[in-house]
């Protein structure tokens, strides 16, 4: 064997290669061997057995074992029919998305079994396999078989010529592939990404505008949709049945090349109707059987070289034009315009071996890398469609910004359905890139695989607080979309302005989704006669929240059947309000009017929430534990034990009572007892209002609370409770409503629990708030006061009056923008509004994502903007809008793709202020390194493959 002249050539080469493998694998241009191993059965997968690239390494391995073993099963079935069918029935059934079909199976024979509705799927976007569309299936596939096994059995079969059956099929094959392409570029906003489409509706800027001008579009659409799904598949099918090469059994070429056909009439039909077209063209023109192309090819096989062909030169195209690209954007980027000239120039002058770089990374399919995104080529190492070697979905990096990528996939998910059946993204292509835009949110969508009537994407959402250079991009963006959207054209037939650039408009998308306004408050937070209002209506919002919580009450209506049977009424505890003034003493009244935090100020606009000093806390602040109020003279308040609930509780346990401020009283010996006045609801159903015991105890002297209980509108409290809709259910409810209105002793529970709310609010001084003090306490930070602590314990009442008092700011803003508020009724509405359909709070806050999520109509925020000293709020509202999508270059994105990763893993370049990441308008550079997985890009979300119904 020493002496083959063969071995000695292979011998020689690899001993040169050999030499420059450490220079190689230094440039980035050798593979690693799980990059390789994928690249390579993506690549016999999609050229030789007809399927597609996968979203998981588990999916493209479980497919690539199950297509190749259908390719060797079929070499040797001994029947040609027997052929003929498993290709086509195996063809069909590989070229659907079965895992999720199989998920779907196995979900409804669960729900059937248990008998309940189960959970939705959520690797599906909440859209499930029907009965109905497996039934769709069922009956392609049958349809498919007879067709096949009827033209191979009686057909007869005779070389392609003008007048064969085939040739006739032929002919058919052009026209369909004609009008599915003129169908498809009229769904697009721009022909070939160079002329303006005419057909296209113009200057669209509203969801109900758009609809009414794309009724043609989309009836065109469905009349694509027929030809591609169903017409064109079993044309094909009658292509290859009635071909003479299928009698040559057993041969290797005949198994792979019609295995790879009959799948590629089902997995990538646009495609596999060019091919059969071309190779059907070529045989008419080449009638001689003595061409290389008829006497020792077959039909398979034809399709096959045809299929590496035409994606090569696709692939191409884009890499010439990646290329030009990078040489233009070098030369009219002025900062660098000096450094890169020499560059620009030296490609210009050996642009054939630049030609040769591009040709050989088309070969092997893998990117060309542009150094440093200059004009110095280099081809990259071959790897996946995926790019990236984690699993699609799995890293982002999460950010308060990502509820709102999260909440609009499912409606984005939707429109991308239609306009990918319609045919307005073009022709789809797994590896494609689409950017979507809309007000500040930028969405990248990747196409990871394709099948019949699916594909499965990958959507990333690029961060909201813009950069400079993320700016600089995002108005170029913007630049290519109105112009080929909202501009006005006087021309049937115009260029695109924006012709060279990587984006190419597409077409916009309906999506429900949140539009995001910020408004400056100047002149009304700030406005004194909109702050005195305030607190009038911050008691009158603090009644209403109090009520609508105790009539919500889950035992609501089981008390009110049981009480219907009961005359007894309840006894409830109150410190009286109207007992004889009690002497303060010096230490009570120095608390209410000189203990003012310094750290509580309107100068700490964002400051942390105030701590109070431990010597005042011991002296003047007392803990709430039962809710019972004791006067005694000559002593700080203090507050009885009980465990029993208000209305319920034993006569003898009122006299119970802890006096603080006395000796301990030793264990044994009687202890010293109050008298305390007994109370009684005057109407036998007011306990179901009545407020939780904890609520009523009372923190604030008697002086105190008598003197703030005038503020309080007890108008206003009768008309919210005859509104009360929970005893509506009952016999007599207005009646009802009426006595508990004009109980006087819930009436005073009310009293002492929204003013104490009222009180810790607005702090010591009851003055008119400013606008410092407004934001702090709408952020949950309580200026000092005796009612803090006793506040601060209670969370859910804590709760309740922080929305108050932030559905207050809310209203004062409505007031002073809508006009004011002219009766109770329209004050109940506007607060029941504010109830249902608005979130209002911190952008900060937990319930602010899951207002998002669960869809409220609107969000409003409370703001500061430090830089220009004004107060800011932000509404959030839930509608229908229209995004603009357009297509990417996707070797231009593979390409600097591939530069960041051998940038930072191989030349190690981490400079967060590299030339690689600069924007640049042509090539959207900052935009594509965001959109990378991590670690090296920064997406804020990406969701994981989601499979689209293309029907």
């Amino acid at each position: 064997m020493v002496n083959i002249p063969a071995l000695e050539q292979v011998n020689q080469i690899l001993h040169i290669l050999f030499i420059f493998l450490p220079f190689l694998w230094a440039l980035g241009t050798l593979p690693p061997p799980d990059a390789l191993f994928l690249w390579a059965m993506e690549q016999v997968l999609e050229f030789g057995l007809g399927g597609s690239s996968m979203s998981t390494r588990l999916r493209l391995l479980l497919m690539f074992i199950i297509s190749a073993g259908t390719a060797v099963t079929s070499y040797f079935i001994p029947s040609t029919v027997g052929v003929v069918l498993f290709m086509t029935g195996l063809g069909f059934l590989l070229s659907l998305n079965l895992s999720d079909m199989g998920l779907a199976f196995k979900h409804s024979v669960t729900r059937h079994r248990v008998g309940t509705k189960s959970k939705p799927l959520p690797s599906d976007s909440e859209k499930h396999f029907t009965w109905k569309e497996c039934l769709f299936y069922i009956i392609i596939l049958v349809l498919a078989l007879i067709e096949t096994s009827l033209l191979h059995h009686f057909a007869g079969f005779s070389q392609i010529s003008k007048n064969s059956p085939q040739a006739i099929v032929g002919y058919v094959l052009m026209i369909l592939l004609i009008i599915l392409w003129i169908l498809r570029e009229i769904q697009s906003v721009c022909i070939f990404g160079i002329f303006r489409n005419p057909f296209y509706p113009k200057d669209v800027q509203t969801v109900t505008l758009f609809l009414e001008k794309q009724t043609r579009l989309v009836k065109i659409g469905v009349v694509r949709r027929i030809l591609l799904n169903l017409v064109s598949p079993f044309a094909m099918i009658a292509f290859l049945s009635l071909d003479s090469s299928l009698q040559g059994l057993h041969s290797v070429s005949v198994s792979i090349g019609f295995t790879r056909a009959f799948r590629m009439v089902w997995q990538n039909t646009e495609n596999a109707l060019l091919e059969t077209v071309i190779v059907s063209v070529v045989h008419l023109l080449i009638s001689s059987t003595d061409v290389w192309w008829n006497r020792s090819l077959d039909t398979g096989i034809r399709l096959l070289l045809v299929g590496i062909m035409r994606d090569r030169l696709i692939q191409f195209i884009s890499k010439l034009q990646f290329a030009v690209t990078i040489l233009l954007a070098s030369l009219t980027e002025k900062k660098r315009r000096k450094s890169t000239t020499t560059l620009c120039i030296l490609n210009i002058v050996f642009s054939p071996f630049v030609l040769v770089f591009i040709i050989f990374s088309t070969l092997l399919s893998s990117p060309l890398l542009p150094l440093f995104s200059l004009p110095l080529f280099l081809v990259g190492f071959p790897r996946p469609v995926r790019i990236w070697p984690g699993a699609v979905g799995t890293t982002a990096c999460v950010c308060a910004d990502t509820v709102y990528y999260a909440h609009m996939v499912p409606s984005l998910t939707t429109a991308l359905q239609a306009a990918m059946a319609g045919g307005s993204l073009g022709l789809l292509l797994p590896g494609s890139h689409y950017l979507g835009r809309f007000q500040d949110r930028l969405i990248w969508i990747m196409i990871l695989e394709c099948g019949y009537t699916y594909c499965c994407i990958n959507i990333k959402g690029l961060e909201l607080q813009e950069t400079s250079c993320h700016t600089a991009e995002a108005q170029r963006v913007d630049e290519v979309f109105q112009s080929a959207f909202e501009q006005e054209y006087s021309r049937i037939c115009s260029i695109n302005e924006h012709f060279g650039n990587v984006l190419t408009p597409c077409t916009v998308l309906p999506v429900k989704l949140y539009s995001d306004a910020r408004n400056v408050l100047s002149g009304i937070i700030d406005s004194h006669d909109n702050l005195k209002e305030f607190k009038g209506d911050l008691i009158k919002v603090l009644v209403w929240i109090l009520v609508q919580y105790c009539s919500r009450k889950p035992s609501v209506q089981e008390v009110v059947r049981k009480t219907e049977n009961k005359g007894k009424e309840s006894l409830t505890i109150l410190p009286a309000l109207n007992a004889s003034p009690q002497t303060q003493s010096p230490e009570d009244t120095d608390s209410l009017n000189s203990e003012i935090l310094d750290d509580w100020s309107d100068d700490n606009v964002f400051g942390v929430e105030p701590t109070i000093r431990k010597g005042k806390e011991e002296k003047n602040q007392l803990k709430v534990v039962s809710g019972i109020n004791l006067p005694i003279p000559g002593s700080v308040e203090s507050q009885g034990v009980g465990d029993h609930s208000i209305g319920t509780v034993p006569e003898n346990s009122l006299y119970e009572s802890v006096i603080l401020g006395y000796p301990v009283v030793d264990k044994g010996k009687q202890k010293d007892v109050a008298y305390i006045p007994l109370m009684e609801f005057s109407c036998s159903h007011s306990h179901l209002l009545s407020l939780p015991e904890e609520w009523t105890s009372n923190c604030l002297p008697n002086s105190k609370m008598r003197e703030m209980s005038s503020l309080f509108p007890e108008e206003w409290y009768q008309f919210v409770l005859r509104q009360l809709e929970c005893l509506h259910s009952e016999q007599n409810a207005s009646n009802v409503l009426e006595e508990i209105a004009k109980d006087k002793v819930l009436k005073d529970f009310y009293v002492h629990a929204v003013m104490t709310c009222y009180f810790s609010l607005f702090g010591v001084d009851n003055m008119v708030p400013s606008p410092g003090h407004i934001l702090r306490v709408y952020s949950g930070v309580l200026p000092w006061s005796l009612a803090l602590d006793w506040l601060t314990e209670k969370p859910e009442l804590f709760q309740l009056a922080l929305k108050a008092f932030r559905y207050t700011l809310k209203l004062m803003i409505d007031k002073a923008s809508l006009g004011p508020i002219e009766d109770f009724k329209e004050l109940i509405n506007c607060l029941e509004e504010y109830e249902t359909d608005w979130y209002i709070g911190l952008v900060s806050d937990e319930k602010w994502k899951e207002a998002i999520l669960q869809e409220k109509p609107y969000l409003f925020s409370l703001g500061y903007d430090p830089n220009m000293g004004v107060y800011t709020g932000r509404v959030l509202t839930l509608q229908e809008l229209l995004i603009q999508v357009g297509k990417l270059n996707a070797e231009a994105v593979r390409g600097q793709w591939a530069n960041l990763s051998w940038e930072l893993l191989y030349a190690t370049n981490d400079d967060e202020e590299r030339y690689s990441i600069q924007a640049h308008p042509l090539l959207l550079r900052n935009l594509t390194v965001q959109a990378a997985d991590p670690p090296l890009g920064y997406p804020i979300y990406s969701s994981k493959p989601l499979p689209i119904h293309l029907y």
